[in-house]
């Protein structure tokens, strides 16, 4: 009887603490990929992150706060769900000044906008390019490179980032190597 006590005391402990851990686990992974769209956000020059939250559940990113149009709004939301580890954004963003909408040209900054912030953010998350070195300029899917690093290998690293960014349909090299 003691050891049938025991044994299902034991297997009760065993299960809380496994649940526990993968709790945690599955929490820190939701607090790095917030920190990753705070970060993406906060890049981004046409975006006020200071009024976009974000919360995440299993992956999940809501969106709350305001903007200033739609065309943030689907900013937002892209930049986003291009980001590693989400799966799905729910996207609660207020447009403030509704009047703006997005058309052909407005399209195509909101593009060149979401290159741009998603190719820095990876530069950023490289350990091996010192991406704040880096500034990073899109129009039209073709990202242009500027800034200085500490060597080809760094260079060729970053350019490779770039290219193989999505909507990315070249890349201009303008990087120099520190000598």
């Amino acid at each position: 009887m003691k050891r049938t006590t025991l044994a299902m005391m034991m297997a009760l402990a065993f299960a809380t603490t496994t649940v526990a851990a993968n709790d945690w686990k599955d929490g820190a992974k939701d607090a790095w990929i917030d920190g990753k769209a705070e970060t993406t956000l906060l890049l981004n020059g046409n975006l006020n992150s200071f009024d976009i939250n974000t919360d995440v559940k299993n992956g999940k990113v809501t969106l709350t706060g305001k903007v200033k149009s739609d065309v943030d709004k689907a900013l937002a939301e892209e930049l986003i769900e291009n980001l590693d580890g989400v799966t799905g954004v729910d996207n609660q963003l207020t447009v403030v000044n509704s009047g703006q909408t997005a058309n052909s040209k407005d399209g195509s900054a909101l593009k060149d906008a979401k290159i741009a912030t998603v190719v820095k953010t990876r530069l950023l998350f490289e350990s091996e390019v010192s991406g704040t070195s880096i500034n990073v300029d899109a129009d039209n899917g073709v990202v242009t490179l500027q800034g200085e690093v500490d060597s080809d290998a760094e260079k060729d690293l970053a350019v490779a980032i770039a290219k193989n960014t999505s909507d990315v349909t070249r890349v201009i090299d303008k990087l120099q190597v520190a000598r």
